[in-house]
């Protein structure tokens, strides 16, 4: 028998396509829940990586919001 686990403990690729809303409804955007997030950012070992995904993002969601504009 499968263990039935709430959608708000499951990891991002255990989430199924019809679970996101109410995946991303369970996040804690609260000051203090945004910095519990900083625990998983390791500085040390740092690159252009994190860079990259931060300038990837930024252009993802300018491009969505303007989407109309284009199409």
């Amino acid at each position: 028998m499968e263990s039935v686990i709430s959608v708000k403990d499951k990891k991002f690729l255990e989430v199924k396509r019809g679970e996101l809303p109410s995946w991303i409804l369970t996040w804690d955007f609260s000051p203090s829940g945004i910095a519990g997030y900083y625990k998983y950012i390791n500085v040390k070992k740092g690159s252009i990586s994190g860079i990259t995904m931060v300038l990837a993002s930024y252009v993802v969601f300018s491009y969505s919001f303007s989407y109309n504009k284009y199409h």
